[in-house]
């Protein structure tokens, strides 16, 4: 069960249109107990120094990484949202925190006509991954390679639902890196919303007119340990949509050697399964150009899994495009490691990227 607790805001440390960051203090606990929560002004109103506020701090109790801080759920001293949002669809369905939102396809959309009757992406790339980390290097791939594409950015619900939680978006944006995003299924607060990832990729190529998107979830994997628990296994739905729209489908694999975990060490189990077992339709995997060693254990570990009898494999230099995220002062973390000590997770991001904007490479043999 969720742990709700009454506290009371100390300082607004941070204050957006669509996140408030909070301290805050929490009548008995022990220590000073003040800590920081996070709210959205469009679900809560305004927040200020001095209110009530009722929090979820279930993440603290449960020690959890990035979902180990305190959300606002109520403030019990000010005042409602300032006006009903926009559109019927309702997301986050049949919970106390059920939205509405004005979808791209809904029949109240500017774009319910455009989008009515679409079946086909017609040849648009997309760049499927796992790790949200991963999508800043597969959009600096992509400009990179070809300044003058349009990014889009697909986010589903696998992970955290408020696009406004990423600041890692955010920043992509400021910079130049990503262009348009939308949000699908739960997922909220994008610049388009849509109903489900199909309707989302459509989206973003007929109305945003986007000449290439990422699509993954947003902050915060969940995963178990065991075969088929866990949320990357979704990578395998978004290639096949693509696919099955008459998209690129291009996968972007997560690899790491700093991880010690023998599931995650190499290429991650999360790639291997969703590759393996949860595409049905044939997709260009992407590997990094990491040199002679550990291009030969990646392409065992790919091999081992039968992976070139499913997908085309193709080997490209992510370099550059690495080299450009760092270039815009964009250095994202993975599961608390800096990027300089997994790079081979964001080369293998960036090789993506720069493949989807210019297809280079050809398939290994199978």
């Amino acid at each position: 069960m969720p742990t709700f607790r009454e506290a009371k805001i100390l300082e607004i440390t941070e204050e957006r249109a669509d996140l408030v960051r909070a301290r805050v203090s929490l009548p008995g606990s022990e220590g000073d107990g003040e800590i920081e929560a996070v709210g959205f002004p469009e679900m809560l109103g305004s927040l200020a120094a001095g209110d009530r506020v009722i929090v979820n701090t279930t993440g603290i109790e449960l020690g959890l990484g990035t979902g180990g801080m305190a959300f606002v759920l109520w403030n019990l001293d000010g005042g409602l949202p300032d006006a009903q949002l926009e559109g019927h669809i309702m997301k986050m369905r049949y919970t106390p925190w059920q939205t509405e939102v004005l979808t791209a396809e809904s029949p109240e959309s500017p774009h319910h006509d455009a989008l009515a009757q679409v079946e086909s992406i017609k040849g648009l790339p997309v760049v499927a991954c796992t790790l949200h980390s991963q999508v800043a290097a597969i959009a600096a791939g992509i400009k990179e390679a070809r300044p003058d594409a349009k990014v889009g950015y697909l986010m589903t619900d696998g992970a955290c639902l408020p696009i406004a939680w990423s600041d890692l978006v955010r920043d992509l944006k400021r910079v130049g890196l990503l262009d348009v995003t939308c949000t699908s299924g739960h997922a909220f607060g994008g610049d388009l919303e849509s109903v489900t990832i199909f309707s989302g990729l459509a989206a973003l190529k007929v109305v945003a007119g986007c000449d290439v998107v990422i699509a993954g979830m947003g902050p915060g994997v969940v995963g178990t340990g065991t075969t088929l628990g866990h949320t990357a296994i979704e990578q395998g739905h978004l290639l096949d949509a693509t696919s099955a729209l008459e998209g690129k489908a291009i996968a972007c694999i997560r690899i790491s050697y700093a991880d010690t975990r023998s599931r995650h060490h190499g290429v991650s189990h999360h790639t291997l399964t969703a590759l393996r077992l949860a595409t049905h339709r044939r997709a260009t995997v992407v590997l990094p150009d990491l040199g002679k060693d550990y291009n030969e254990r990646v392409s065992s570990q790919i091999a081992g899994a039968g992976i070139h009898e499913r997908h085309d494999v193709v080997t490209v230099d992510g370099i550059p495009g690495f080299a450009a995220l760092v270039d815009r002062g964009i250095e994202p973390a993975s599961m608390g490691r800096p990027m300089d000590e997994v790079r081979e997770l964001f080369l293998a991001a960036a090789a993506a990227g720069r493949f989807a904007a210019i297809p280079i490479g050809k398939p290994e043999g199978r």
